[in-house]
């Protein structure tokens, strides 16, 4: 039985996929900081799973920690944690995500996503564990000049947030080409994940202060917000607000497994691969949905554009379906339904 080490595990995208890495029959290694989570997420998870698993085998470990700990990593990485086995492969999700706090926090952005995830690399390649599944971003491709994206598109992000991801795949790329022959990796640039776990536990702990969009739906449907905040209606779009790759995060989670199972049966290789959907929906057709599917009325007031936000963003998906046999399955309908539910239980 593998074993997976998961960085930034606790989080919203982390905790789905350890679950699914569980799912999956693999041994799951969980490090987080919690400085934006919390390590209870851990105990969820396992209830999820064990709820509909009742005799697996596969066991989750969680330390807390932080990437730019090199002495803790050399630890984590030395030590036997399931039957004397090693870490077969990491998935790195650990980093500081806001675009907004990125401006104001630029060197310590740089500091965790970019010194951070060198560190975990260098530890990884001294410990000869080659396969890495990063998550990166959507952010670095900044404003396209055409949609859908490719990932071949020229990559220019217009905040610190893309560029400390921006500059993170290209580490990885100079490790490959330079340094380590044996290193497979795939950096996921995935879209706009939302949603949550389909049994109401797992999902987004929303602050106050996000500024993502459907966290601020959740918490103006909630009451927490007296309204929503929609920066821009005067975009080149059908409706004049922002265009948007939503994806349901189950779909980001099981893209993340397709990812580390293809690089345990393939050749050396370094590549980027977007996880999104390809369909366009704009802030008020999202909000729209969302009232339509959960029967909520969504307050909203129209603000100036935000530094650093783009118009459209829409993945281009064929490499994923080919080289990994992915495709993102559940729809917006499923997204609103499925966060609005988790928020019901979790969030009042």
């Amino acid at each position: 039985m593998e074993t997976i080490l998961v960085t930034g595990g606790c989080g919203f995208i982390g905790s789905h996929v350890t679950l699914e890495l569980l799912r999956k029959g693999y041994n799951v290694i969980v490090l987080d900081s919690n400085v934006n989570s919390s390590h209870l997420i851990i105990d969820k998870v396992k209830d999820v799973f064990l709820s509909n698993n009742q005799k697996s085998y596969c066991s989750l470990n969680f330390i807390k920690g932080d990437i730019r700990d090199e002495s803790l990593l050399g630890k984590i990485f030395k030590e036997k944690h399931f039957n004397n086995s090693i870490i077969n492969g990491v998935i790195h999700l650990a980093g500081l995500k806001s675009v907004k706090d990125s401006f104001q926090k630029s060197s310590e952005y740089w500091d965790v996503n970019v010194k951070g995830s060198e560190n975990l690399l260098k530890i990884m390649m001294e410990n000869n564990c080659n396969n890495l599944v990063f998550s990166s971003s959507a952010t670095v491709y900044g404003e396209p000049k055409s949609t859908p994206i490719f990932e071949d598109f020229e990559t220019f992000p217009i905040n610190p947030y893309g560029k400390t991801k921006l500059k993170f795949e290209d580490i990885i790329k100079d490790n490959f080409t330079k340094y380590n022959q044996e290193l497979k990796a795939i950096s996921l640039r995935f879209f706009n994940p939302i949603g949550a776990h389909y049994s109401g536990i797992l999902g987004e702990i929303p602050s106050t202060n996000n500024g993502n969009i459907f966290p601020n739906i959740l918490n103006v449907a909630l009451g927490k917000l007296n309204y929503l905040s929609i920066f821009g209606n005067n975009w080149p779009t059908s409706d004049g607000t922002a265009v948007r790759d939503f994806i349901h995060i189950m779909d980001v989670a099981e893209g993340h497994i397709a990812a580390i199972e293809f690089l345990q049966r393939s050749k050396p290789i370094c590549m980027n691969i977007n996880l999104g959907t390809g369909v366009k929906t704009s802030i008020m057709e999202l909000i729209n949905t969302f009232e339509l599917v959960n029967n909520v009325k969504i307050p909203y007031k129209f603000k100036e554009k935000r530094i650093g936000d783009t118009p459209i963003l829409l993945a281009e998906i064929s490499l994923a379906n080919k080289i990994l046999n992915w495709k993102a399955k559940k729809s917006l309908f499923e997204m609103c339904k499925d966060g609005w539910n988790f928020a019901k239980i979790n969030l009042r």
